[in-house]
């Protein structure tokens, strides 16, 4: 039979393992910090092209781009914010026109785009995104899937207003 006893040496392990979480911050209420904007990638805005349309899919489809838009800060989300979204697919190279197409962000700052399957471009499977509109920085993304055979990419903006 074992009996548990509380010693000293227990009693002020406890004690200082309730000071050291004190300390650090953890007994308090979480209060958020900021969100910091996101940055652009370098090859993000490779065979950008100002003002693609507004499109409800890119060519035949089967691949789903897709993610949120933010405001730096507080994280509040972005409705009505345009993305545009762009790649070297099976229908087309990235510097093709029609591989190029925007859309726009719901109630709750979330897009998503339907385009034909993204395929490697220099070894890397990879879509381009682009926010551009003018009320926050201008922001380009270039996400790298882990697989070329995912059939689907999302990528994340918190944007700083301008």
């Amino acid at each position: 039979m074992t009996t548990d006893f509380i010693t000293r040496r227990t009693l002020l392990a406890a004690g200082a393992a309730v000071a050291a979480t004190g300390a650090s911050g953890l007994l308090v209420p979480a209060r958020a910090a900021g969100l910091a904007p996101t940055r652009s990638m370098r090859g993000g805005s490779n065979n950008y092209r100002a003002g693609a349309p507004i499109v409800e899919r890119i060519g035949g489809g089967g691949f789903w781009m897709s993610g949120t838009v933010r405001r730096a800060g507080d994280g509040a989300p972005l409705a009505g914010q345009r993305i545009q979204i762009w790649a070297h697919t099976t229908e087309g190279h990235e510097r093709d026109w029609h591989s190029h197409g925007a859309t726009l962000t719901d109630a709750n700052g979330v897009f998503r785009l339907e385009m034909p399957q993204i395929v490697p471009a220099f070894g890397q499977p990879h879509g381009h995104l682009a926010y551009d509109s003018g009320d926050f920085e201008t922001v380009f993304l270039r996400p790298i899937m882990p697989s070329s055979k995912d059939k689907s990419l999302e990528a994340h903006f918190v944007l700083q207003p301008v």
